[in-house]
């Protein structure tokens, strides 16, 4: 889920003049023993980031599945890795939005990026919200559509339910 609107969310950020995006992912934590066990899907095939891939890119658009309201373990374990780049404020300035995924819609649509500002923060990024920027798409009441004011979002429910139309055009529009 997260990952169709990463897709998504590059296509939107390439079609501005003079950007190029790249997709990332971040390690896998847990053993594929664990993953078989909860059913998980494959992994994409993205190249997984490190630390000093974020040193060199000019800004961000972070995305991640939603654990109990927070990002997931796995992005926070990359995170908590990139005290290298605090220490000496690397990514200090640096634009940053969020997206994401929940099971749910009481699951974290709000939650998740509040408490994934904290990262952006700590590390001096400035934090660029979607806003109400997606217009009358912001205001849907016909159809269940993640995302808020933070960042583009879908819901997964039990992971057969996949991103919306709407939450794909959300998606590219952050982008």
């Amino acid at each position: 889920h997260v990952e169709k609107l990463a897709q998504e969310i590059k296509k939107g950020a390439a079609s501005v003049e003079g950007v190029e995006a790249k997709l990332w992912q971040v390690p896998e934590t847990l053993s594929e023993e664990v993953l078989g066990k909860m059913g998980a899907p494959a992994k994409g095939d993205a190249p997984i980031i490190t630390p000093n891939d974020l040193a060199e890119a000019d800004g961000f658009l972070f995305g991640f599945p939603t654990r109990f309201g927070m990002m997931a373990a796995q992005f926070k374990a990359f995170l908590d890795a990139t005290g290298g780049l605090w220490r000496t404020q690397q990514l200090a300035g640096k634009p940053a939005g969020l997206f994401y995924s929940t099971g749910s819609q009481g699951g974290g649509q709000e939650t998740t990026p509040l408490t994934a500002i904290t990262q952006l923060v700590h590390h001096g990024m400035i934090f660029v919200p979607i806003g109400y920027t997606f217009g009358g798409g912001m205001f849907e009441m016909e159809n269940i559509k993640g995302g808020s004011p933070y960042g583009s979002g879908t819901y997964a429910g039990d992971g057969s339910r996949q991103p919306t139309e709407l939450e794909m055009e959300q998606a590219f529009h952050q982008g």
